[in-house]
């Protein structure tokens, strides 16, 4: 057995010592090994009930049965996708009756595969994929459960590996499967697949085979069966060196990431819904395509000639991912996250006093004008005619700016005012059947104002 862990080599001594016939004691040693890795590295699985995902083959059972062995308390999640007939049905039978042994709870779910995969033009391994977690995250959102864990491995985590650098990939590619994320924990991630089968054999556990992981027509498996296996014959100690590695390079992504948290910190300034990123800061980092890789990547942006090209663009100019986009205006990159543009308007009766939506409003009669602020504007009740509209502003719009003669577009006001694209497009007017009462916190129109003849003043203000 490979001893792929730094503290698997006190395990090998010890065996060595034993012997490998004496079964009892060697379980004993696997077991107290991965109670003392829970307590060191997954603390919250002794604290809480968790879901194990347990597909019924050689690794989830193991994982079961250690999870078991250890005293933790988690229930079983099956998914049957449908793929195999009667074999996937084994499956979903074995894993059951193997709760049922344990007494502990079981789900399974039932999926539509090929139905999937024609639906969202995904392949076989990314509709299994999305399909699962998103039931998983579900089913532990139903059930007030924060942790999912799974029987991934180290050869798992080379596979992976593998995968990624023959697709070409930066150092996130590199790093391999976590073992700890907010949701999801992987005990095994340290353990071989030599391991897991001798504790198996071991113990005389039964467990289902999937036909389908040898056939070599998947890059998967073509890597487990072919290349992993001649890189082990030529380096006896490759996997050894493969996690160590990986150890080094975790490092080094921590480091880097520090680094690109400062920088954010200091280049990207949140106000409101939008970040500005300053262009002159921006355009002195050296090398520039990677420090914008890193600092835009987790936004979805993969098209790094079109976001460095932004840097000297016209002003208006931008460019999408599809969660966010990127829009140069003036001396700034703004980043904002992408929301379905709204035709949505609010009507506003006259005896309304508040209105919570789009923000919150009040209305109010009053005998004289005292408070004042962007955020409060005073009105002839008279001159207005309900109900009142909230809406946003349109193509076309034009008002009569308060304090000044004649009548100006909404857009030409936006560009007085240096308005950008972002905010036009989420600001609200206020208006009386088509007429622009206010550009709401930005000015009111002149025909609506309060004069010497003014009967009733209107107070609406925009609440904190």
């Amino acid at each position: 057995m490979n001893c792929t862990r730094i503290y698997a080599v006190k395990k090998c001594w010890a065996l060595s010592r034993i012997g490998w016939g004496n079964n009892f004691k060697y379980i004993y040693i696997v077991l107290q090994e991965f109670k003392e890795h829970i307590q060191n590295t997954f603390p919250h699985l002794r604290e809480r009930k968790f879901l194990l995902a347990c597909s019924g083959g050689l690794d989830s059972v193991v994982l079961t049965h250690l999870c078991h062995s250890a005293g933790l308390d988690f229930a079983l999640a099956h998914c049957n996708f449908g793929l195999r007939g009667e074999a996937s049905d084994g499956d979903e039978a074995f894993v059951k009756a193997l709760a049922h042994d344990m007494d502990k709870e079981f789900y399974v779910i039932h999926f539509d595969t090929a139905d999937y995969m024609g639906k969202k033009k995904v392949s076989l391994q990314m509709a299994a994929r999305e399909l699962r977690y998103d039931w998983f995250h579900g089913l532990m959102e139903q059930k007030g459960w924060k942790t999912l864990i799974t029987a991934h491995h180290a050869d798992d985590n080379l596979e992976t590996f593998l995968i990624n650098l023959s697709r070409g990939t930066g150092i996130d590619g590199l790093t391999g499967i976590p073992e700890n994320t907010e949701s999801i924990s992987r005990p095994l991630l340290k353990n071989s697949r030599e391991e897991i089968t001798e504790y198996a054999k071991s113990q005389e556990l039964k467990w289902r085979e999937d036909s389908s992981n040898q056939e070599t027509k998947y890059l998967r498996n073509q890597i487990r069966h072919k290349i992993v296996p001649l890189l082990k014959e030529l380096h006896p100690t490759f996997l050894n060196n493969f996690l160590q590695t990986q150890h080094y390079l975790n490092g080094t992504s921590m480091i880097i990431d520090g680094h690109i948290r400062q920088l954010k910190a200091h280049l990207f300034v949140r106000e409101q819904e939008v970040v500005k990123i300053p262009i002159a800061e921006l355009s002195k980092l050296e090398p520039l395509e990677h420090y914008l890789f890193a600092l835009f990547h987790d936004y979805g942006f993969v098209e790094w000639n079109d976001v460095q090209s932004l840097l000297t663009a016209m002003g208006g100019k931008e460019v999408r991912s599809k969660t966010h986009r990127l829009l140069k205006h003036r001396e700034y990159l703004l980043l904002q996250e992408l929301i379905e543009p709204t035709s949505v308007a609010y009507k506003v009766q006259e005896s309304d006093k508040r209105l919570e939506v789009p923000m919150q409003l009040s209305f109010e009669v009053v005998d004289r004008m005292e408070e004042t602020g962007s955020n409060i504007l005073y009105v002839d009740k008279e001159t207005l005619k309900y109900p009142l509209t909230i809406r946003k502003w349109r193509k076309g719009d034009y008002f009569y700016p308060f304090g000044m003669r004649g009548r100006k577009k909404v857009s030409k006001f936006f560009k007085d005012i240096k308005m950008d694209r972002i905010s036009k497009e989420k600001q609200w007017l206020l208006c009386s059947e088509d007429l622009v009462v206010w550009i709401m916190e930005k000015r009111g129109d002149d025909r609506f104002k309060v004069t010497s003849k003014t009967k009733q003043i209107l107070k609406i203000k925009i609440e904190e």
